[in-house]
């Protein structure tokens, strides 16, 4: 299967649909500004997947997915001096510590969401490699890849409409001078408040999204979200830039006007609080 391309013009949902309905077994390659994702299929299933950077070991996954705690995941490591995934598998089935089922639920998770990663790329180039498989001590699994086209169907629309709402992350974010504004049901989470603290007409959307650590999909969101709930509003950024921000440092100096808005923000959602 001589496929390859770009996201930009081939999505992923439309790449997954393909090796499903033509049962294609082989390798799926995509690379992205930072790191290369390898995700392997055996008859239009997903049976493996790896990120460049991450270390893939199973004692590595079954600590990330939880199924260790750092103590054992430590103890173990300490032991299986160089042992593969299959025979590490085999000795902690074999010790009762997981189950086979437990394993391959553990390898399922993380394989998809190393899958899920590739949702949020638009401009990276693929190409489908029928001969590459993965590592023969590497253990596979089989996952229908109909939900995660599902998903991949929806992140997609989502996607969209936050492109349409927020088309540039060149503009800034003023907080609403609406003092009914309804916050009820409001529950910031610690990524919605690194985006608050930065609110500021000097500061343009990328800038927060830089500071806070988010890509350009989680600050739309996050943005969409404020503006959603009447808090915030789109604007213009202001002439001068705020080099704090640039720098990264967390105070940045806001107007009397701007620091009134977010102080009178801050209050009413204390007050909600104390009110619960």
């Amino acid at each position: 299967m001589a496929l390859k391309g770009n996201l930009r013009d081939f999505t992923l949902a439309q790449l997954l649909n393909l090796i499903n309905l033509a049962h294609k077994t082989g390798t799926l390659v995509v690379e992205s500004p930072n790191e290369s994702v390898w995700v392997f299929f055996r008859g239009g299933k997903l049976a493996y997947a790896q990120t460049g950077h991450e270390d893939g070991s199973l004692i590595n996954i079954l600590h990330r997915t939880n199924r260790l705690t750092t103590a054992q995941y430590r103890g173990i490591r300490a032991r299986i001096n160089g042992m593969s995934d299959k025979e590490l598998g085999l000795l902690l089935i074999n010790a009762n510590y997981f189950t086979q089922q437990e394993i391959l639920t553990s390898l399922q998770s993380y394989f998809i969401d190393t899958v899920r990663r590739l949702f949020t790329l638009i401009n990276s180039p693929f190409h489908f490699e029928s001969d590459l498989f993965p590592p023969e001590d590497k253990i596979t699994v089989r996952v229908n890849l109909e939900n995660i086209i599902l998903e991949s169907s929806r992140q997609m629309r989502e996607r969209e409409q936050l492109y349409d709402e927020i088309p540039s992350l060149e503009m800034a974010l003023k907080f609403a001078d609406r003092p009914n504004t309804n916050i009820h049901t409001l529950t910031l989470s610690s990524a919605e408040w690194r985006v608050v603290n930065l609110i500021n007409p000097k500061n343009t959307i990328r800038q927060i999204a830089l500071a806070s650590n988010l890509n350009d999909l989680d600050i739309r969101r996050i943005a969409y979200g404020l503006i959603q709930a009447g808090l915030v509003e789109l604007t213009k950024p202001e002439d001068s830039p705020n080099l704090s921000l640039l720098r990264g440092r967390p105070g940045l100096p806001m107007t009397t006007t701007q620091k009134s808005e977010r102080v009178s923000l801050i209050n009413r959602i204390i007050k909600r609080i104390r009110s619960l």
